[in-house]
């Protein structure tokens, strides 16, 4: 049987003519961090400091002793990072020059000294671009021209970090006669019957050419074995009625054991194993009267989908542990959400992604890493983008998380859009590979899953790239130039991006920028705001619905409030309009450090309010007010995304600033499973449009929508008035909760348990109270909490 060494220990870099200890997994930038060599590039302006990292080449090193009575030993790297020189006792065994690859080297009876020399991605990229000619980019940084994590070198979210380092795991393969090269299992289901094609690939010694193999294939108590005598074999098992795996919402998501076992007269000689699940995906891309649409089934349901894109979640990228995955995954599917998008400009993700996905039943969008930029198609590029797809493809395709492979992230709209076209002059950028190479390599080797070509693309250069009557659109105008009420001006038939951005948690910041007073535009705010004109954007999306804030306590909270309520604008509007568009996929889920950005989840790991507000926008059920349209009537929408049928009583109310009820009326509703049912709301209850002192109010089943016909800076508030009282929670916690009593309209009330100690989190975010209504809000791990120090970290819309 094949053993295997772990090369995870013993590991030095080398510094300034010292030996530093060195992690594998990991980078330069942690390993100097470890040393006391570097400040943390996350706090403060250190990023600055740290700059002269990413422009050095870095040498690792160790000594090989493992001896092994096999025929065959193996140098096995699972990731390089990323253009590597590997020797043995001075003996060159290959270089490398793709971070989203594996390599294999023989070593046969070989021991010594192991070196990993790192060229800096700078003069790498340089080196290619010299060979390949210049491309447009929508960064001043050369990423386009090395097979790297493009946003190591900064985005408009994150640092520019570029990383060196043997990032992934790396250990000595001892084999005889023969491995499991690749193994390539085809999971389908037809007509109650789940069948695993597996197609399998070995490799030989060269005295093990042309002898008899077995291969055998168990799966959910079905087996089957077949004998190789060449190097390829497929093996089909077909299992009965298997339990069907999944999205969350739908249904369960059972996993079933797929064991491999490679053996030869003499016993077993290797093994290999996944977890699969039975599920069929889809991709209905029919036109109809509104255009092209982009409809993802899973199992034959039809789903409106309801993601998030996902980024790198450390910049540092090694520091992701399999639990920082769980961690942020459960918090996405806290939020209600389904469906994660892999973006463009980071990785193929670690196994632990996947497995958690695939445990939590979150479908999977996996971008092949190309974004924002026109991409060279000639050698060395060429070789290393097949070679990378191939091997990811393979590796990724037995989760049945995974749902859908996208080609790359705008670089199709940045061909027709961003000026690109005249300065290429005929050059490559990148189309060969989207439209050619890479749904070539997916209807290869994963033809079970559908491909599309970018994001956003219409599904052909018959139309715009970008238009959002076909396919899938990016909605950015919005936050760029306009308010986010325009968000209601188009159904798009699949938003893949939209978003809005805010600052991160209090506490965070407080951590990030030690000692500075803190402003919009101090000197640490500016450097942690990484979007063209970001902190313009947000202070315009504030100044459209409030006035303007007079401390920086109430900028952070109103930016906070303008975020969730935009994206929910968003997205109430599209669910809305279910099934003309079939999905929603925020940016963004995370952040890669401390920053002011798009993300639910700060670089700390806090919720801002736009996590709380996802997990009301995205239930199951969702009702929502729209103000007036082509009907000239502001519509109550009730959004019923579950499997049976929702029957309730729908309460409309309208209330007058000082909230006396001046009209109400009740309306029993059904709404069919998986369906939407708009209703006009009577003239009778309507607040006069631009009325300054009535608003509406809908509720029901615990769902509250509001419609105020004016902006919270126009409106007739009265100065918020509320009590506030702490209770402990009998839960050996130490958990309190905050009951706040209202006494006037108290709108988008707000606790920040952070402000009240940096540990401590609440279990909700934004909500409205009318007056008489009362709230409890848990909070956990802040310890015993005053009343004051609550009503401190409270926050409401003011009169303004």
């Amino acid at each position: 049987m094949k053993d295997v060494t772990q090369l995870d220990q013993g590991w030095s870099l080398h510094h300034e003519g010292a030996l530093l200890p060195a992690r594998v997994p990991g980078s330069v930038h942690t390993d100097l961090l470890a040393a006391g060599l570097i400040p943390d590039p996350y706090l403060a302006t250190n990023e600055n400091d740290v700059a002269w990292v990413g422009h050095r080449d870095w040498t690792y090193s160790t000594r090989l002793t493992a001896t092994s009575p096999h025929e065959r030993t193996d140098l096995v790297f699972d990731g390089l990072d990323t253009a590597a020189r590997i020797t043995l006792d001075a003996t060159e065994l290959g270089r490398t020059r793709n971070m989203h690859r594996s390599y294999r080297f023989d070593v046969t009876g070989r021991t010594g000294d192991l070196t990993v020399h790192f060229t800096n991605a700078y003069q790498e990229a340089a080196e290619v671009r010299a060979i390949t000619g210049e491309r447009p980019n929508v960064y001043p940084e050369p990423f386009q021209y090395i097979r790297k994590m493009a946003s190591s070198f900064g985005w408009d979210w994150g640092p520019t970090l570029p990383t060196a380092g043997i990032w992934r795991p790396a250990r000595l393969e001892h084999w005889s006669t023969a491995r499991l090269a690749q193994v390539r299992p085809l999971v389908t289901v037809q007509d109650g019957t789940g069948r695993v094609e597996i197609h399998l690939t070995v490799e030989r010694t060269t005295a093990a050419a042309g002898r008899p193999l077995t291969a055998r294939a168990t799966v959910a108590g079905t087996e089957a074995e077949t004998v190789l005598d060449g190097d390829r074999a497929v093996l089909t098992l077909d299992v009965p009625d298997p339990a069907l795996w999944w999205p969350r919402g739908y249904g369960d998501q059972p996993l079933h054991d797929l064991d491999i076992t490679l053996a030869d007269a003499t016993g077993p000689l290797d093994t290999w194993h996944r977890r699969i699940g039975f599920r069929t995906v889809e991709l209905d891309r029919s036109t109809d009267e509104h255009g092209t649409g982009f409809t993802l089934a899973v199992n034959g349901e039809r789903l409106f989908v309801r993601g998030v894109n996902w980024i790198p979640d450390d910049t540092l990228i090694t520091r992701v542990t399999p639990e920082r995955y769980r961690t942020r995954l459960t918090q996405a599917t806290e939020a209600n959400i389904d469906l994660i998008r892999i973006w463009g400009g980071g990785i193929y993700e670690d196994e632990a992604f996947y497995d958690t996905c695939d445990e939590l039943g979150l479908l999977v969008w996996q971008d092949f890493p190309f974004a924002c930029a026109a991409y060279p198609e000639e050698q060395p590029l060429r070789g290393e983008v097949e070679a990378e797809a191939r091997e990811n493809v393979v590796r990724l395709m037995p989760h049945p998380s995974l749902a859908l492979w996208n080609g790359n992230n705008e670089n199709l709209w940045g061909f027709r859009d961003w000026g690109w076209e005249p300065e290429l002059a005929g050059d490559s950028w990148g189309e060969g590979y989207y439209l050619g190479v890479l749904p070539r390599i997916v209807a290869e080797l994963d033809p079970t899953r559908a491909y599309s070509a970018g994001s956003p693309w219409s599904g052909s250069w018959d139309h715009h790239p970008n238009d959002p009557d076909h396919g899938t659109h990016h909605s950015w105008e919005v936050w760029n130039r306009q308010d986010y009420t325009e968000y209601r001006a188009s159904v798009p038939r699949f938003v893949s991006e939209f978003g809005w951005q805010a600052p991160p948690a209090h506490a965070t910041l407080r951590r990030a920028l030690p000692g500075e007073d803190l402003a919009p535009d101090s000197p640490g705010m500016l450097h942690h705001q990484k979007a063209e004109d970001g902190n313009g954007k947000l202070n315009r999306g504030v100044e459209r619905h409030f006035a303007p804030p007079h401390d920086f306590d109430r900028w952070h909270y109103l930016t906070q409030v303008v975020q969730a309520r935009a994206v929910a604008t968003g997205i109430e509007h599209w669910r809305s309009n279910w099934p003309r568009c079939a999905g929603t996929v925020v940016w963004q889920l995370n952040d890669c450090w401390p920053v002011s950005s798009w993300a639910a989840i700060d670089g700390d790991g806090r919720l801002k309010p736009l996590h709380h507000e996802l997990r009301r926008v995205y239930a199951d059920r969702l009702l929502t007010l729209q103000p007036p349209g082509v009907t000239g009537a502001p519509e109550v929408a009730l959004v019923n995304q579950a499997a049976e049928p929702w029957q309730t009583v729908l309460t409309l109310r309208r209330v007058s600033a000082d909230g006396a009820v001046t009209a109400e009326s009740e309306v029993p509703v059904t709404v069919g499973a998986r369906s939407v049912v708009r209703l006009p709301v009577p003239q009778a209850l309507r607040p006069v449009e631009g009325s300054a002192k009535e608003f509406l109010v809908a509720d029901a089943d615990g769902l509250r929508a509001l419609h105020f016909p004016v902006t919270d800076r126009v409106f007739a508030y009265q100065q918020p008035e509320f009590e506030v009282s702490v209770e402990p929670v009998a839960d050996g916690q130490g958990a309190v909760d905050v009951v706040v009593s209202a006494h006037t309209l108290l709108r988008d009330l707000l606790l920040q348990a952070d402000r009240i100690a940096p540990a401590a989190a609440a279990d909700r975010g934004l909500v409205t109270l009318l007056a008489g209504e009362q709230v409890r809000i848990r909070v956990t791990g802040a310890g015993p909490v005053a009343a004051d120090a609550a009503r401190a970290a409270l926050f409401c819309v003011e009169p303004a």
